[in-house]
């Protein structure tokens, strides 16, 4: 069964063709496009339908954000709103379903190989409970696995937006430093400090409280485009304090949080690590300071320890997840 899968970000949009049998996907078509040069998602899945010649019956597309009923989506970072009868209708699918792109990211899992995945803590599987995923990008992403007697099914959640909770005086401190940075928001969310951008309020909130500057080498790299990307280079060098500190309250902090994400999905047959920010910065997972933030939980420590904890490491899953559900779907329909 062909399926057109799509995962919808705010900087790029990848569309693929598969021929669908399960978890087993093999590409036919796929395609990468500029979000931000394009109106509507319609207008890019219309010129790649184009571009091959080729309508599959049946689409699914990831997207960052709310999504209401596998129907409507509007995104977070583009100002697109998508209406899958409306996409259904306009391009000549049979049906289309839309995803949160964590909920996208949880179905591609089970396309993934042995060797697509680095293995933070080995565990103890529990072979019939739940899992769930924390994905660290431009966002902060969070979605549960949950086991009915049979399968694995994933559900999205907004858990990335929820309230950041600060427990050390370090953190109160950081918590005080983003409610000013951010005062027309009435909160602090978890992803204000676990995602691309919480590494660069983490950067500027030590710069701040060690009365530090940014070197002028440093500045030339931030210049260039992506000052996250170049806090986290500089952090693997000895020439940047700050940086180094940086990295690890960041990776502590995601450790925190994916600790609380695990217990509230009792997750204790896996816990994933999605997103690009973990595989470009995996030597900082490598050390205690991930697994020890995971387990710190007291009277709960002992079960976070035994759960098997893994870092994605192919950045195709959101991409692989529309293709899955689409087929599972499509197979019901």
């Amino acid at each position: 069964m062909k399926i057109l899968a799509g995962d919808i970000g705010g900087t790029k949009t990848s569309l693929a063709i598969f021929e669908v049998d399960g978890t087993k996907l093999t590409a036919i078509h796929e395609e990468k496009y500029p979000s931000g040069e394009y109106d509507s998602l319609y207008k890019i899945v219309e010129e790649f339908v184009k571009s091959h010649g080729d309508i599959p019956a049946y689409a699914c597309f990831g997207i960052a954000g709310p999504v209401h009923n596998k129907e409507t989506a509007t995104t977070m970072n583009l100002p697109w709103v998508v209406e899958a009868s409306v996409m259904a209708s306009e391009i000549g699918f049979k049906k289309v379903w839309l995803l949160n792109d964590l909920e996208a990211n949880a179905w591609g899992i089970g396309a993934l190989k042995e060797e697509d995945f680095f293995t933070l803590n080995v565990g103890k599987a529990d072979k019939g409970a739940n899992a769930a995923i924390i994905s660290a990008g431009t966002g902060l992403g969070e979605a549960g696995i949950y086991f009915d007697g049979e399968h694995l099914n994933p559900f999205a959640s907004e858990g990335g937006h929820s309230d950041f909770a600060p427990n050390s005086d370090l953190e109160i401190e950081l918590l005080r430093f983003l409610k000013k940075r951010y005062a027309d928001d009435s909160h602090v969310s978890w992803e204000r400090v676990v995602s691309g951008m919480g590494i660069v309020n983490i950067y500027d909130f030590l710069l701040s409280h060690e009365n530090e500057t940014t070197p002028t080498w440093l500045e030339d790299e931030i210049n260039k485009g992506d000052k996250a990307a170049a806090i986290s280079m500089a952090s693997d060098d000895a020439r940047c304090k700050i940086c180094a500190q940086t990295l690890k309250l960041f990776v502590h902090l995601y450790g925190v949080e994916a600790g609380n994400l695990a217990l509230k999905m009792m997750s204790t047959s896996a816990l994933y690590l999605g997103g690009g920010v973990a595989p470009r910065n995996l030597e900082h997972f490598k050390n205690s300071t991930f697994m020890d933030s995971f387990t710190s939980k007291g009277r709960m420590s002992q079960m976070l320890k035994d759960i098997p904890v893994k870092i994605i490491l192919n950045q195709n899953t959101a991409l692989y997840g529309p293709a899955v559900f689409g087929g599972y779907r499509a197979t019901k329909a």
